[in-house]
């Protein structure tokens, strides 16, 4: 509780970076320095948010966060990418990349389409199949790769219309050898690629609402409708509380996805109010922040579907 106490705090009180922040390189030992001083992870994500200059690295901050969470073993400083799509989406049977096992050593091939990241990271984190050829139910592990390994092939890929500094890219592995201790530790799927969903939500939504905080901030002084910045606020404030405690419970349960629904429900409305105050402005954020916010309504269907999910296991 005082963590959390401290983190909404600093978002209401501490001073605004100005700072202009044009690329990855440049974000990254920003977040790296916060994260050393920010044991928790979706406090750093929120942080970060509020420290970006833009929503991109608001998300930046959420995903690396989301990681750090899921996978504690990975240092702080280290720029980690999550590789699981193919040409085939995401879901398991979708996933033809394979672990196989090689005169005695475990070999890594296969193709990743869409990597968060990827340009610049220096470890992958990548989903593969270990189960036999035409096995019914893929078994996936997910295996620490780094980008420096002989066999790995990094390819840019062009720029989104929205968040177009966040980078991303292609991954060809062919027969990259794979230390043993470098495969991670249970199921690829339940451990790692199915919460990460979840976590992920938690983490990027918690620091883009830490980011509209601080836009409402800036822009409260000069706005002529102080009543519906303050109000705008505290839905962030209150839906920072809700996410903040989600970390706290498995990622996959019931509950959990039913108050993520309502903290992201909230929270949207907060997000709303910054969009509707930026209409008109003619700043640079604010022309960022209209390029970029449909980053925030990417995958909202799948999160849709899965709140229905949760509410047809119980009755109301």
């Amino acid at each position: 509780m005082l963590a959390g106490m401290s983190l909404l705090s600093r978002l209401l009180e501490a001073p605004i970076d100005e700072t202009v922040v044009e690329d990855v390189t440049t974000f990254w030992p920003r977040y790296v320095a916060l994260a050393a001083r920010t044991p928790r992870t979706f406090d750093r994500a929120v942080l970060g948010g509020f420290a970006a200059d833009r929503l991109a690295w608001a998300f930046a901050a959420g995903y690396r966060s989301a990681l750090a969470r899921l996978v504690p073993e990975l240092p702080d400083d280290t720029m980690a990418a999550l590789a699981v799509s193919e040409a085939g989406g995401n879901a398991p049977k979708a996933i033809q990349t394979r672990l196989s096992r090689v005169d005695g050593h475990l070999v890594l091939d296969g193709d990743k389409t869409w990597t968060t990241l990827g340009p610049h990271a220096s470890v992958l984190l990548v989903a593969a199949r270990v189960d036999p050829e035409g096995s019914p139910r893929p078994e996936l592990r997910v295996v620490r790769v780094p980008v420096t390994a002989a066999g790995v092939t990094i390819t840019s890929m062009h720029q989104t219309p929205f968040v177009p500094e966040l980078p991303h890219a292609s991954v060809q592995l062919r027969g990259v050898v794979i230390d043993e201790a470098a495969v991670l530790l249970g199921d690829g799927y339940d451990h790692y690629v199915k919460p990460f969903r979840t976590v992920e939500d938690i983490h990027v939504f918690g620091a883009a609402l830490g980011h509209t905080v601080r836009e409402l901030r800036r822009r409260g002084q000069s706005d002529t409708e102080h009543a519906t910045s303050r109000a705008a606020i505290e839905r962030a404030m209150a839906a920072l509380a809700a996410l903040s405690s989600l970390t706290e419970l498995p990622a996959p349960s019931v509950s959990t996805h039913i108050v993520l629904g309502g903290a992201l429900a909230v929270g949207k409305e907060a997000i709303a109010t910054l969009e509707a105050k930026l209409a008109t402005a003619t700043d640079p954020a604010a022309e960022r922040f209209r390029r970029d916010r449909t980053l925030l309504s990417v995958a909202g269907s799948a999160r849709a579907t899965r709140l229905e999910k949760a509410w047809a296991t119980i009755s109301v």
